[in-house]
């Protein structure tokens, strides 16, 4: 016996798709996306920044020696990530604004 019924009409969906809740939703889809790329370009700046600042140098005396260098950069990049999920400098609110305004205008 076939449980299924290839003939049987398609059953209307109880919530009805609102296009404008849709519309409404690849936007916000589309700011969260542009804030994610814009904490990520915060934080490769502050990565640099920090880098500059001297953090991630291996120490003279005691130090952890090549696999230490090796690796440094990686910890740099994960404190800046720290900073900018802590609230950052605001950096990337500012990138996101402009990104979103430039958006709006094409």
């Amino acid at each position: 016996m076939d449980h299924f019924q290839m003939d049987a009409p398609l059953r209307q969906s109880r919530f009805p798709v609102d296009p404008q809740t849709t519309g409404q939703n690849q936007t916000d889809q589309k700011n969260a996306d542009l804030m994610k790329a814009a904490q990520s370009l915060e934080a490769s700046f502050l990565s640099e920044m920090l880098t500059a600042a001297g953090l991630g140098q291996s120490r003279q005396g005691f130090g952890g020696g090549a696999g230490e260098d090796q690796f440094s950069s990686f910890l740099v990049q994960e404190q800046a990530s720290a900073i900018v999920q802590a609230g950052g400098i605001g950096l990337s609110e500012m990138i996101f604004q402009t990104l979103k305004e430039r958006r709006n205008d094409a």
